[in-house]
């Protein structure tokens, strides 16, 4: 069974002009079950995470003042969201989703989170509306608690996964690979084992041609007994931070693309929703709903 971490804790109200990055948490769950392409049955609500586990990813003095709601004016303003005890119970309840999720995927096949992806925080600070990294978290917490041994991440957000590429600079057993905007944020990259930057204004050939070109490469290279897809849909054409020109259309051939080459692989594959910055909710929301859409049809 398709297994989806969604709490009603992921559309945690904001003070105004902080909401709309909010509105897809509680529009797509809605519009899956309402199409029929999941039942609540699908839906699971994952806890806060201890804080044992964000501690093997996070340093200790970073969470301490995170949670202590002890971060400095500037450090608040690099993550993009203004500093609540509800934001901060928000971000750990999203990390225990992709933990959760991963260990569905190990069980199904797949496991997903209806948020996550949250790939610009890093060992100690908070960026690009991340305060905690989800993948990274639960990456460490299967190197540590299971016999999972080597771990590719794909992470084909617009923006380069920094913070994840910097948490795991130093671990041979995770691969990180970033194909994203070259000219986009974050404007200092981070060295990803493999990054992929894209020219502006690249179309669906040439997007999916570039990552047809890469994805048999990596998994023959690697051999990972795990795989992290961070999918975000800024992307887009419409998007509003990306500088791509990929359709509703082309977006859904890269999941499939990657999907399925999970799936051929027989690899369990947790799969986190990155971001998603069109001016209509409804693109975002009918991209996302792609993905869970292809892990219904792929996987059961």
């Amino acid at each position: 069974m398709l297994k989806i971490a969604w709490n009603h804790r992921y559309a945690h109200p904001l003070p105004a002009g902080h909401r709309f990055p909010m509105l897809k948490y509680e529009l797509l769950p809605e519009q899956l079950l309402y199409e029929g392409t999941i039942t609540p049955d699908n839906l699971f609500s994952p806890e806060p995470l201890d804080e044992e586990t964000i501690l093997l990813t996070h340093d200790p003095d970073y969470w301490h003042r995170l949670s202590h709601l002890q971060l400095t004016p500037s450090e608040i303003r690099k993550t993009g969201f203004p500093l609540s005890a509800g934001l901060v119970q928000r971000e750990i309840i999203i990390m225990n989703g992709t933990v959760q999720a991963a260990l569905f995927a190990l069980e199904f096949g797949i496991g997903m989170n209806i948020a996550g992806g949250t790939h610009h925080a890093f060992t100690n600070r908070g960026e690009g509306f991340c305060l905690l990294n989800d993948i990274a978290i639960a990456a460490n917490y299967l190197l540590k608690h299971t016999a999972i041994s080597c771990i590719l991440v794909i992470d084909l957000d617009v923006h380069q996964g920094n913070g994840t590429a910097q948490i795991f600079a130093d671990e041979p057993r995770v691969f990180t690979f970033s194909m994203h905007s070259g000219h986009n944020y974050p404007f200092h990259k981070e060295k990803s084992d493999l990054d992929v930057p894209l020219p502006d204004g690249l179309e669906d050939a040439g997007y999916l041609k570039i990552l047809q070109s890469h994805l048999p490469q990596l998994f023959d290279q690697v051999q990972p007994d795990f795989v992290f897809y961070q999918s975000g849909v800024d992307i887009l054409e419409t998007d509003k931070l990306g500088r791509l020109k990929v359709s509703m259309a082309g977006c859904k051939e890269r999941d499939r693309l990657v999907l399925e080459t999970c799936r051929r692989h027989k690899l369990p594959v947790t799969a986190s929703m990155g971001g998603g910055y069109s001016e209509k909710i409804a693109d975002i929301v009918e991209a996302h709903a792609n993905t869970f859409r292809l892990a219904q049809y792929l996987y059961f």
